[in-house]
């Protein structure tokens, strides 16, 4: 019989998805089983303890190489030293989410459209999250009053017809929880589509369950996009999950990030996206990373996916090219020079699809030749922007 000896694990305990989320590994000495962690990413364990949680899958974790520090799947999940090194934004909420938000955790940005965050609760939590801010706090967590009175504020808002059902990761709801709540917003008569963002596909591909995909399947139109980032990440398992959805009648789209050493150069984007729609997914979004506090080290200059972006374009199919966003509080912009109007300094403005003038804190590492050269430009009195200068930052304690 087969048995993974990190945990001791069955061949049906490991394919349960379940037991995959009971096992997570969260502490040094589990995670000695997959890898050998260096001084580095010990000392950073420790030191980020009161920043930021961190958690892996047993089957993501199975992905690290164990002795390369450099591997891109450890660089997701395993805490890094760069985390807690001066930063130039303390930033928590740079999108002003709870600002945009008039019930708990429901995110009203775009007239037709909300990002409903249905939970707190990942699979894994990877370093470079948008909503570093909530993810593993109970206080985000929705209870059902809560959920309830979310679904009202869409039925009495007639405009939203697409409701994003995201977290925190809505696949880690049950089964049951979930055909609650996809029923619950079909019987909304002005909901057209509901989508799902989820990473488990990636992290945990066990949770696309046949009973799940009927789920999904009863309550059509649902479309979910997942977060590959990197070949690596394309397993057999992935696959298996992708096409799963696919024979569901699940379109499938894919959100990456850009990250500095991990996907930041032409011919690993170009696997990634050919790997992606050998799967049935379609490559739909290259996010430029967003400024949180402590993910320095993983961001990259705008110029940088600018210039990846014309290392796509005519080199592989047109349909395995994503769109280069920057999500704003004015929400995305093509990170286009159709958008994009210069470099002032450490900031790259552009002109949002609203009209409004956003400046992205974007400074060129020192010395640096930047892969294209944007136009200089003076910074425009009315640029809205992200305040810099504030390297510390407080996420949630730990246990």
């Amino acid at each position: 019989m087969t048995t993974w000896p990190q945990h001791n694990a069955s061949a049906d305990e490991w394919a349960d998805w379940r037991w995959q989320m009971r096992h997570r590994v969260n502490d040094l000495a589990t995670l000695e089983r997959y890898i050998r962690p260096t001084d580095g990413e010990r000392e950073a364990i420790e030191a980020t303890r009161g920043i930021f949680r961190w958690t892996i899958t047993p089957y993501y974790a199975s992905l690290m190489d164990p002795l390369d520090p450099a591997c891109p799947i450890r660089q997701h999940v395993v805490p890094q030293a760069a985390e807690v090194a001066p930063d130039i934004v303390g930033v928590v909420d740079p999108l002003d989410e709870v600002g945009h938000s008039p019930v708990k955790n429901l995110v009203h940005n775009y007239p037709d459209k909300v990002a409903f965050c249905v939970t707190s609760e990942c699979a894994v939590y990877c370093r470079y999250c948008l909503r570093k801010r909530m993810v593993g706090d109970a206080d985000f967590m929705m209870r059902k009053d809560e959920l309830r009175e979310a679904l009202a504020y869409i039925r009495r808002t007639p405009a939203i017809r697409d409701v994003l059902l995201t977290g925190g990761d809505p696949l880690v709801f049950s089964d049951a929880n979930l055909d609650w709540l996809l029923g619950e917003l079909r019987a909304i008569p002005h909901v057209e589509i509901v989508r799902l963002g989820s990473r488990l596909p990636v992290v945990n591909p066990m949770r696309i369950t046949d009973s799940l995909c009927a789920i999904l399947k009863r309550h059509h139109p649902v479309w979910l996009n997942t977060h590959f980032n990197h070949p690596k990440e394309l397993t057999p398992e992935a696959q298996q999950a992708c096409a799963r959805l696919a024979e569901a009648g699940v379109p499938v789209g894919n959100q990456s990030v850009l990250l500095a050493g991990i996907n930041d150069d032409a011919e690993t984007l170009r696997q990634l996206s050919e790997g992606l729609v050998r799967m049935r997914v379609r490559p739909y979004y290259l996010y430029h990373a967003q400024l949180i506090g402590g993910t320095a080290h993983l961001r990259t200059p705008i110029e940088t996916g600018m210039h990846l972006m014309r290392g796509l374009r005519g080199h592989t199919s047109g349909f395995a090219v994503p769109a280069y966003v920057l999500d704003t509080p004015d929400g995305k912009v093509p990170l286009t020079r159709d958008y994009v109007l210069g470099r002032a300094g450490d900031h790259v403005v552009m002109e949002t699809t609203r009209g409004t003038l956003w400046a992205e804190p974007n400074p060129l590492p020192p010395g640096a030749e930047p892969a294209m050269v944007l136009p200089a430009i003076e910074m425009p009195e009315e640029a809205r922007t992200v305040p810099t200068g504030a390297p510390r930052f407080v996420y949630a304690e730990t246990a």
